[in-house]
């Protein structure tokens, strides 16, 4: 297992640095640059405030300068943020992501296994006919849509949660934008759960368990939700990282001070070393999720080796 994790983790650093390469020459071919929503500036300001910034170093000279600043753990300060450095900012919008992620992640995981698992049971009746209705619905819409619908029922008419903002942490604050984000993940999930159940429900061992005489419930439990997940898992991983990092729009609509609204200031100000922090750490959390999910295969699957 350890030298299976190893080889993984050495493997991604070659996917890490082309993500940075393509990260940092992409941005500076946008046009604009750091600076240029400050009032006019003297050319000579301009100047000193690019060798302050090594801006004035030719691109590859930028960017080796860059990878050694990643090697010590150094993402470099903001150009906006002036008495902040990129990982400062990082550490301050992280959490309200993470915490709003997880929870979207949470939810979808119970709503969507249980609906999936209810639609298997009923194969082609009218809970599974509705149940997958509903899923297709929940895929069609985005998050986007759905968070201002939510807005206007819940907070405008019915007047039961706050519109947005974090408040003092309160979970009331938090129900609106992580059942926003949950919603497409439910469709994704039940749809997954249920086409695997249906798969595992006519596998031998099931059929044996049911002439044993073993309750349905049991049966649902003990043998056949832990390979029913294997799909489940595979998909948890990156659908995590990207909910975690996908919720920018989420964050907008509901003044969420989360990481997104940095990114998204970042791209918007030209903030060349705040978006290359989030676009390392993100990639990093990718790679993260996933290993995990790889490890979690061998508790959910005896087959599964680790050479």
């Amino acid at each position: 297992m350890l030298r299976y994790t190893l080889r993984r983790v050495l493997g991604a650093i070659p996917t890490l640095l082309i993500l940075i390469a393509l990260a940092f020459f992409m941005i500076r071919l946008a046009p604009g640059g750091p600076f240029d929503a400050e009032r006019a500036l003297l050319p000579e300001i301009e100047a000193n405030l690019r060798a302050t910034y090594h801006l004035d170093e030719p691109l590859p000279m930028q960017f080796a300068r860059y990878l050694g600043g990643l090697v010590r753990g150094d993402f470099g300060p903001s150009f906006q943020y002036r008495d902040y450095t990129v990982t400062e900012l990082i550490m301050t919008g992280f959490p309200v992501s993470l915490r709003i992620g997880l929870g979207a992640m949470v939810v979808a995981l119970l709503f969507g296994v249980s609906v999936g698992s209810l639609a298997a049971l009923r194969q082609n009746s009218r809970t599974d006919y509705t149940v997958m209705a509903m899923s297709m619905t929940g895929i069609s819409i985005p998050n986007f849509v759905m968070a201002p619908i939510l807005i206007l029922i819940f907070a405008v008419y019915l007047g039961w949660l706050p519109a947005g903002g974090l408040g003092d942490g309160a979970i009331r604050n938090l129900i609106l934008p992580v059942v926003s984000l949950a919603l497409p993940q439910i469709a994704y999930i039940a749809r997954l759960t249920r086409g695997s159940m249906i798969e595992v429900l006519r596998s031998p061992f099931i059929r044996t368990a049911k002439a044993q005489g073993l309750p349905q419930a049991k049966i649902l439990l003990r043998h056949a939700l832990k390979p029913a997940l294997l799909p489940i898992v595979s998909y948890l991983g990156p659908a995590t990282a990207a909910v975690i990092t996908g919720s920018v729009v989420i964050e907008q609509i509901f003044g969420v001070p989360g990481l997104g609204r940095f990114f998204v200031q970042g791209a918007l100000n030209r903030d060349y070393t705040l978006v290359m922090g989030v676009v390392v750490f993100y990639g990093v959390l990718i790679v993260f999720a996933n290993l995990l999910v790889d490890l979690a295969y061998a508790w959910l699957d005896p087959k599964v080796k680790y050479a």
